[in-house]
């Protein structure tokens, strides 16, 4: 009855909290210096938008793997929920908000699915192909290079246990 009235009164906790502090170090380790400086994304809205994304897709395919896929769907909609805020801020208009969220989202997923299937294999070949279309360059980008280290970024979350990764209790690594 408690839970009940908890949530009919609003006073339950927000499930995505518990992921609040992943969902910031994957931001982080989006932004970490060296897709921009050495791999050349393109310093952008787009450039950083496509690391979000890639990051994101690894560190979601990690929680699955560790059989977290409620708290992976809970991560998603953090995404989401920061990306509504962007937009905002960017000053787009309510009645347009939704409709770009859902694309923000289709695209996520479409990422999302390229990277989970080769991030399995293991395929560093395959993974610099999905990043060529998928992420924006400057005009000496390397997608092999985002590839070698998403897969760096994907060995070193394989050592983080599943409860630390929820905690976001790991370091960064600027090499991954």
């Amino acid at each position: 009855m408690k839970s009940s009235l908890s949530r009919l009164l609003g006073t339950e906790e927000d499930p995505r909290e518990s992921l609040r502090p992943l969902w910031h170090r994957t931001v982080e380790l989006a932004r970490l210096k060296h897709w921009y400086a050495n791999c050349h994304v393109e310093d952008s809205v787009s450039g950083r938008f496509d690391m979000i994304c890639a990051v994101l897709s690894v560190v979601m395919v990690r929680l699955e793997a560790s059989e977290l896929r409620a708290e992976s769907s809970l991560l998603a909609e953090l995404f989401v929920e920061d990306m509504d805020g962007q937009l905002r801020e960017f000053g787009v208009n309510d009645v347009v908000v939704g409709k770009r969220v859902g694309k923000l989202m289709s695209t996520l997923g479409g990422r999302l699915g390229a990277i989970r299937s080769v991030l399995n294999q293991h395929d560093e070949a395959k993974l610099a192909d999905a990043m060529e279309r998928n992420i924006t360059y400057t005009d000496d980008g390397s997608s092999q290079c985002v590839a070698e280290k998403l897969l760096g970024l994907h060995d070193a979350l394989a050592k983080v246990s599943g409860e630390a990764l929820i905690a976001a209790d790991f370091e960064l690594v600027e090499a991954a």
